[in-house]
């Protein structure tokens, strides 16, 4: 059968690009962790399915060395009893990631280990940063040789070269936060302290949690629960947490801002995390839930069933039956075992990619109208096959309701959204899209009640408005000097 034949065929949604995941652990009892960050990225996988990584060390050894292990793949797939064993110490920081085409790559993969005159770092980072290209110049500049194409080594560059000049590691993370510019949630492992940083604005959530005496900084407290970890609280926005066994958790929140300056991804509440995380306090599950009512008030239709697109629209679609009075009911049966790619022949017969991921259940839909909750549209491609999926089940009418806004702009602090003129949306009427994706009505959330969904906390509204909490970039320079997470 050889590779005239048979394709490479991606199962991505037609979706925002997911996030990647971030784990710290430092148990100061001395047990090995590396078991510990891999139960954590397993519940983070849903943040990243690319490639993944742990780095470990061992605080107590004299000559201090990192071990780490990372490749392209899911958690599952790159770990096994043997590599995962080798894996000797009690501080460690672990990543999922999630890249643009094209920057998928085993070198790009986290965290990254740096050796440099003051010792070993170990970083893993969430998040975009918008001044990443001028930053990389200036170390090129100054004899820096780059092994990656990810603005985290940016990051990773400017932490080592601040150590040089600070008493301390938190100090020279610090002092790094201050030049970067953009989204992003750090795990720094230093030979004795683990660091976690969450720019100024929030983009990117991050938490710390505890478990006897071990500590943890996790992207979602899904990570703690998995692992058995007590949920402390969620690093604020422009606060650098340094945790060690003399200081315990200590702060710094000289970056901290008013928290109506604060820009929280909104899609970290509608799409990204898991619904049973908790994000600065706030329940994911309860923010779907809300959604779901308020497009029960503002777009009402008349209806048999609602159902949600899995996974993200379930909870909004029981919010929606909640709030009209409509049945809830599940239409959808997933194929859980499909990875992001699957193989199918190029000739005579054509798996689509949406059935194979996606299948109707004919009982739950044939003759019925159905209210189909999604949590988003961006090119449109895929919401058109999907209803197509219901109607040949036999629905006899299909009203989608997305628990989102339109999306209008594109968005630079971490979030694959593309450029404007490849959204659905985009100088198109709402009847324009209904048309295009052969619903019989349509509806999206009101932008007004996202922080209203969000129980008032402060939002990114970036990819809908324009608005963005700080100044985007002259030019959009995604995918070109550097790769986005």
């Amino acid at each position: 059968m050889g590779q005239n034949f048979f394709e490479q065929e991606s199962l991505h949604m037609d979706k925002p690009g997911e996030e990647c995941g971030v784990i710290g652990v430092y148990d100061f009892e001395g047990h090995d962790v590396a078991s510990d960050i891999y139960y954590g990225l397993f519940a983070l996988q849903h943040r990243g399915q690319e490639s993944c990584g742990i780095a470990v060390s061992d605080t107590k050894r004299q000559q201090r060395k990192v071990d780490s292990y990372k490749d392209m793949g899911l958690v599952n797939e790159v770990f096994n009893p043997e590599n995962l064993g080798n894996l000797k110490g009690d501080i460690g920081v672990g990543h999922v990631r999630y890249s643009t085409a094209g920057a998928s790559t085993r070198e790009n993969a986290q965290p990254l280990v740096i050796n440099y005159v003051k010792g070993t770092l170990g970083v893993a980072h969430n998040g975009n940063l918008i001044n990443a290209a001028e930053l990389r110049r200036e170390l090129e500049y100054t004899g820096a040789i780059f092994q990656t194409t990810i603005d985290s080594e940016v990051i990773a560059y400017h932490i080592a070269r601040e150590r040089l000049h600070s008493r301390t590691a938190e100090e020279a993370v610090l002092r790094a936060a201050k030049k970067i510019k953009g989204a992003y949630a750090l795990v720094v492992m230093s030979p004795r302290k683990l660091i976690g940083a969450r720019d100024p604005f929030g983009f990117k959530p991050l938490c710390i949690g505890k478990r006897g005496k071990a500590y943890l900084l996790a992207s979602e407290t899904c990570a703690l629960e998995t692992i058995g970890a007590e949920y402390i609280r969620d690093v604020l926005p422009g606060e650098v947490v340094t945790i060690s066994p003399e200081g315990g958790i200590q702060s710094d929140r000289t970056l901290c801002q008013p928290e109506e300056k604060v820009g929280r991804c909104i899609f970290e509440y509608i799409y990204f995390s898991r619904p049973d995380s908790q994000i600065d306090g706030v329940s994911v599950y309860n923010s779907r839930i809300n959604a779901g009512r308020f497009l029960a008030m503002d777009s009402p239709v008349e209806a048999d069933l609602v159902v949600g697109v899995p996974e993200s629209g379930n909870a909004a679609a029981l919010g929606y039956s909640m709030q009209s009075g409509i049945p809830y009911g599940v239409a959808f049966m997933k194929n859980s075992y499909v990875g992001r790619t699957f193989i199918k022949p190029k000739q005579s017969y054509r798996a689509d990619g949406v059935r194979v991921k996606l299948n109707a259940i004919k009982e739950a839909v044939n003759g019925k109208r159905i209210i189909m909750i999604d949590d988003s549209i961006v090119r449109g491609t895929t919401s058109g096959r999907i209803v197509s999926i219901l109607k040949e089940a036999g629905a006899t009418e299909v009203h989608v309701r997305i628990s989102s806004p339109p999306f209008l702009w594109p968005c630079y602090f971490g979030t694959d959204i593309p450029e404007r003129e490849q959204l659905i949306a985009y100088n198109r009427t709402l009847d324009e899209i209904r048309e295009a994706i052969g619903a019989d009505s349509l509806g999206y959330l009101k932008v007004e009640r996202l922080e209203e969904m969000v129980d008032g906390l402060s939002i990114c509204k970036g990819c809908f408005t324009g608005t963005y909490p700080m100044e985007p970039p002259k030019e959009d320079i995604r995918g070109d000097y550097y790769d986005r997470k």
